[in-house]
C-alpha cells in the first residue's frame, strides 16, 4: 500500500529523470489549491461582511415621501461636487495671478507727461505711505460699508444672504438696483481681474475672493480696496481722491465728504463732483440714507450732511488718457523695475490733441450709429511712423469700465488678418498681378465660401485683396505657403499675441488685440522695417537722472519685409479705400490711404486698419459679451471712424510718402467740389441714411462713386498714378 506522504517521485517506477518534473507539479497543484481556498474564503467572509453592513443600514432606510428628499438631495450633492469641480478648474488660470508680488504690483509713483513735458495724470502708490485703517475716519469706513458691502465683516468673501437680498430687490424693481458682490470680489476684480462682462470672469473672481479672505485680513482687505479703486478724474484711492475733489488730506474729511467720496465706487464717471456736482451730491444723500438703514448712523446724525452738502474745488473737467495711462503703467513697471528707484517722471508719446480727437470720433460713432447697429464698445490706437503711439482709445467710458480693449481684448480679426497671408506670398515672390483661382476649395474637411456666395474664377492677388475674397487667401496657405509661415509673418511685423495655426487662420480666426493690428499694419509705411510700437520715451528720477531713454536703449528696427514685397504690399493697400471694401476711410484732399477692412462671423467683429505715409490707425467695434451686431462690417463704422480722425490729424502737417507709391495727382476739381456738398451724406452707412434723400442728392453721390474710380487708373507698371 502507498505512503500518502510520499511525494510522487518517489513512488515505485519513478525513473531519476522524471523525478524533477514531477516534484515540480506537485508544487504548482499545492500552491493552485492554496490560491483557490483563500480566494474562496475571502469572498465568502466579504459576502458575509456585506451583508452584516446591509442588515445594519436597513435600519434606517427611508421610505415613502422621504425617500424621494434623501435621492433629490443626494444627486443635488454629486452634482453639487462636480459643479465645483469644474468651476475651480475653470478659476485656476486665475490662481496663476496670486504667485507673483501681487501685493507691490503697483508699488510704483509715475506722474506722467505728454510728448511736449505737460503733465496728464499720475499713477501708483507707495503702499508704505498710504493711511493705514486705524487713522481713516470713522464715518468714511461706515459710508463705504454700508454702500458697498454691509456684512463685510460677517461673510467668508461671498454673501448669499447679501446676494438674495440683492436679487429680491431687482426683482422688485424690474431691474439692477442692487449689486451682489462682496467688496472682496470687487478687489479680487481690481487687482487680479478686468471688467469683462462674462461668466468666466465671474468664476474666477469668486474663487479669488475667497483666496483673498485666506490670506488676508479684513483690515488688509479693506485697505487695499480703498487704495486701489478708481474714484475718477484721474484718481485711485480715496486719499488721491480727497485731494483732488476737495484739497484736504483724507483724514480731514467731514461725513458729507465721506458720503461724497463713498459714492463714486459704484460709477466714478457717472458722479464725479468736478463732472456732475448735482449728481454727485444725490449720490452722497443716497450714502447717508444707507448708514441709516443699515443702522450704522441716526437719523439724527446725518441730517447736517443732508442740509450742507459737501462743496469741491472748481475744477475743470480733467480729460486724462486713462486707458493710455494704464498701459504706459504696465511698460514703465516692467522697464523700469531693475533701476530700484519707486518715484519716477515719464515722457510718453501721448498727444493730447490727437487723443481728443481720437475719443471724440469714437464716442460721435457710437452716439449716431450705436444703436442703429446694436453695438456698444470700440477701440482705437493710432501710432506715427517710427511707432510712437499717439492715441489710445480702450473703450466708451473709462470711469464705467476700466478694462483696456486697445491692449487686452483678443477679438477676430476677420479680412483684417488676410494681410499676412498675402505679405508672406510677396516675401515668397508673388506679385500683385499674379493670378489665382478664386474657386470652391475643401481643405482637410474645410469648405470656406465669399461673402457673396459667388466666385470670380481666375483673379489677380490685387483684386482678390480689394474684394477681400476668402478662397484666395485659404488657396495660398494650402499649396503655396503652409500657415506657419503666415504665423510666423504676423509675428514677426509685430502681432504679439499667440496665432494658432489651424486651417481656418488665413481668414481671421485667430484673435488678436487692437494694438497688434496698429503694430503690424505700421511696417508697410515704414518701408518694410518693425514698427518699434513704444509709448514712453524717457524715464527720470526726481533729480533729473535719466534711467532710461527710448533711442539709446533700444536697438535699432529689422527689416521683416524686402523692398519689394514692401511696395507690392501697399500697391495693393492703397487700392482698397478707394475701389475696393472701404471706400468710406478715404481722406479728403487726395491723401493716399492704404487698409483693410476685417468682419467677422455673424458680424460679432468689424475692423478697420489703415495707414498714411504719416500714421496708422486701428478702429475695432463690437461687444464685450461677444452678441452679433446688426450687419456691421469693417467698410461703415470702423472706416468711418478712422477718416474722421485721420482728416483732423492730417491738417497742418507734411505729408509723407508711401514706400512704393507715386506721388498722386491733386484730384480733379469737380470731384472735390461735389465730395465737399455732399460729405455729410455720404458718410452715413445704408443702414441709417435718411429715406428722404431727394433724386439731385442721389444723383449726386452717384457721380461721386463715379468720379472717384475715374480718377484711379493704373500705369502699365501696376501702381496708383491718381487718386
Amino acid at each position: 500500500m502507498q505512503d500518502q506522504d510520499q511525494l510522487p517521485e518517489e513512488q515505485p517506477g519513478s525513473s531519476p529523470a522524471e523525478r524533477p518534473r514531477r516534484r515540480k507539479r506537485h508544487w504548482l497543484l499545492r500552491i493552485d489549491s492554496w490560491i483557490d481556498s483563500t480566494v474562496w474564503n475571502a469572498g465568502f467572509r466579504l459576502a458575509e461582511l456585506w451583508e452584516e453592513i446591509t442588515i445594519f443600514f436597513r435600519r434606517f432606510h427611508v421610505k415613502g415621501w422621504r425617500r424621494a428628499l434623501f435621492e433629490l438631495a443626494g444627486e443635488g450633492m454629486n452634482l453639487g461636487t462636480a459643479g465645483f469641480v469644474l468651476l475651480l478648474a475653470l478659476a485656476l488660470p486665475a490662481f496663476e495671478e496670486t504667485k507673483g508680488d501681487w501685493r507691490n504690483k503697483g508699488d510704483f509713483a509715475v506722474t506722467f507727461l505728454d510728448r511736449y513735458g505737460n503733465e496728464i495724470g499720475h499713477r501708483g502708490i507707495i503702499h508704505e505711505d498710504s493711511v493705514p485703517i486705524d487713522e481713516l475716519p470713522d464715518h468714511l469706513i461706515k459710508a463705504v460699508l454700508a454702500t458697498e458691502d454691509r456684512r463685510f465683516f460677517d461673510h467668508f468673501g461671498i454673501d448669499f444672504l447679501g446676494l438674495a437680498r440683492a436679487m429680491t430687490e431687482n426683482a422688485r424693481a424690474g431691474g439692477v438696483v442692487q449689486g451682489g458682490s462682496t467688496l472682496s470680489q470687487q478687489l479680487a476684480k481690481n487687482l487680479f481681474l478686468n471688467n469683462e462682462r462674462t461668466i468666466e470672469r465671474k468664476i474666477k473672481e469668486a474663487f479669488l475672493s475667497l483666496w483673498l479672505e485666506a490670506n488676508l485680513s479684513k483690515k488688509e482687505i479693506l485697505r487695499l480696496y480703498l487704495d486701489r479703486a478708481y474714484m475718477g478724474g484721474g484718481t485711485f484711492g480715496v486719499a488721491a481722491a480727497s485731494q483732488f475733489y476737495f484739497g484736504k488730506d483724507i483724514t480731514d474729511v467731514d461725513l458729507a465728504e465721506s458720503a461724497m467720496l463713498a459714492g463714486l465706487f459704484k460709477a466714478p464717471a457717472r458722479y464725479a463732483p468736478h463732472v456732475n456736482l448735482p449728481a454727485a451730491r444725490a449720490r452722497a444723500n443716497e450714502v447717508l440714507t444707507n448708514l441709516v438703514q443699515g443702522g450704522m448712523m441716526s437719523e439724527g446724525q446725518v441730517i447736517a450732511a443732508r442740509r450742507n452738502p459737501a462743496s469741491v474745488i472748481d475744477r475743470q473737467e480733467k480729460t486724462a488718457p486713462d486707458f493710455f495711462l494704464d498701459w504706459a503703467f504696465d511698460e514703465v513697471q516692467r522697464i523700469a523695475r531693475p533701476f530700484g528707484q519707486h518715484s519716477l517722471i515719464v515722457r510718453t508719446t501721448i498727444d493730447t490733441g490727437l487723443q481728443a480727437a481720437a475719443e471724440e470720433a469714437m464716442e460721435t460713432s457710437l452716439r449716431q450709429y450705436g444703436d442703429s447697429y446694436r453695438v456698444k464698445q470700440g477701440a482705437l490706437v493710432m501710432i506715427e511712423n517710427g511707432g510712437a503711439v499717439r492715441a489710445m482709445v480702450g473703450g466708451r467710458d473709462y470711469g464705467e469700465s476700466q478694462f483696456n480693449r486697445a491692449t487686452k481684448a483678443l477679438r477676430q480679426p476677420g479680412s483684417s488678418f488676410k494681410v499676412y497671408t498675402y505679405a508672406a506670398a510677396m516675401e515668397k515672390g508673388k506679385t500683385p498681378e499674379s493670378t489665382i483661382i478664386d474657386a470652391p476649395i475643401t481643405w482637410r474637411g474645410w469648405s470656406p465660401q465669399n461673402y457673396g456666395r459667388s466666385y470670380a474664377g481666375r483673379v489677380t492677388l490685387m483684386t482678390a485683396l480689394a474684394k477681400s475674397i476668402n478662397t484666395v487667401p485659404v488657396r495660398l496657405a494650402k499649396d503655396f505657403l503652409g500657415t506657419e509661415a503666415i504665423a510666423d509673418m504676423a509675428k514677426a511685423m509685430g502681432v504679439e499675441t499667440p496665432i494658432r495655426t489651424d486651417k481656418t487662420m488665413p481668414l481671421g480666426t485667430s484673435e488678436v488685440t487692437v494694438l497688434d493690428q496698429a503694430t503690424a499694419y505700421a511696417v508697410f509705411p515704414a518701408g518694410g522695417v518693425q514698427t518699434r510700437r513704444h509709448g514712453i520715451t524717457q524715464i527720470l528720477n526726481y533729480n533729473g537722472d535719466i534711467l532710461y531713454d527710448f533711442d539709446r536703449d533700444e536697438p535699432a528696427p529689422k527689416r521683416v519685409l524686402s523692398e519689394t514685397a514692401n511696395a507690392d504690399m501697399n500697391r495693393m493697400l492703397v487700392t482698397i479705400p478707394v475701389n475696393g471694401t472701404a471706400r468710406r476711410a478715404a481722406l479728403d484732399g487726395g491723401i493716399v490711404t492704404g487698409g483693410k477692412t476685417g468682419t467677422t462671423q455673424a458680424y460679432r467683429d468689424a475692423w478697420f486698419v489703415g495707414f498714411t505715409g504719416n500714421y496708422t490707425t486701428a478702429v475695432w467695434f463690437g461687444n464685450d459679451d461677444y452678441t452679433s451686431t446688426n450687419k456691421m462690417t469693417g467698410g461703415s463704422l470702423p472706416a468711418m471712424t478712422f477718416k474722421r480722425l485721420m482728416d483732423y490729424a492730417h491738417q497742418g502737417i507734411e505729408l509723407r510718402p508711401i514706400p512704393g507709391i507715386d506721388n498722386p495727382l491733386p484730384r480733379p476739381k469737380a470731384t472735390e467740389a461735389v465730395a465737399s456738398a455732399a460729405k455729410s451724406e455720404d458718410a452715413l452707412p445704408p443702414l441709417v441714411r435718411p429715406r428722404t434723400l431727394s433724386v439731385g442728392a442721389t444723383k449726386l453721390l452717384r457721380e461721386i462713386g463715379r468720379e472717384l474710380r475715374e480718377a484711379t487708373p493704373l500705369s502699365s507698371g501696376g501702381r496708383v498714378a491718381a487718386l
